[in-house]
């Protein structure tokens, strides 16, 4: 077998939800499906039509796939997973995926949120659930969320050219009004949404 073969089996090999063993290798699996909707190539693509920059219905279920296997199902999502997810959002010109990613970065980034915040959050295979709507367990008072979190969140959003709507009604949900200034989120979300 030669070293690009290998490496691509290796690629392939991570990809499986059951050689998912923590969070790290979780992560590193999405940034496989990241390269992938930039390219059009590689193993996340086999088999089937993909333009590069495009995201589509298997493109979302690799994620979640990879997202809610054994070995990362009872933790809180990572903040390299979280990132990676964001880089497939910016990397993604073209969607034919029916919103199902945007959903699951959502629920993804406010999962991280949530916990990195001391928050206990439900089973990754609960919280990441298109069956499970996003209000019923995440935070709604900004007073919960460490400002450091609202921050890092801040700048993953900050100047983005696609927006993710689920996403951000649920800063400005948390966020809202109250405990916090909104100049401690420039540029977070339009407030003419």
């Amino acid at each position: 077998m030669s070293a690009s073969t290998g490496m691509l089996a290796d690629r392939i090999g991570t990809l499986e939800p059951s050689r998912i063993s923590c969070r790290d290798s979780a992560a590193l699996a999405l940034t496989v499906v990241r390269d992938g909707v930039i390219t059009g190539e590689g193993p996340t693509t086999r088999g089937r039509v993909h333009f590069s920059r495009a995201l589509d219905a298997d493109d979302a279920a690799w994620c979640a796939r990879i997202l809610t296997a054994t070995a990362v199902e009872h933790q809180p999502v990572s903040r390299a997973e979280a990132e990676a997810l964001f880089e497939i959002n910016d990397a993604a010109a073209e969607r034919s995926d029916e919103g199902v990613f945007d959903d699951l970065l959502a629920k993804a980034v406010v999962h991280h949120a949530a916990s990195a915040s001391g928050l206990a959050v439900p089973p990754r295979t609960v919280a990441l659930s298109p069956d499970t709507a996003i209000e019923s367990w995440a935070p709604t008072q900004a007073n919960v969320v460490d400002i450091a979190v609202l921050q890092w969140l801040a700048s993953q959003m900050r100047g983005k050219r696609r927006s993710n709507r689920t996403l951000m009604r649920m800063v400005a949900t948390v966020v809202g009004a109250a405990a916090l200034p909104l100049a401690h989120l420039p540029n977070v979300f339009d407030i003419g949404m």
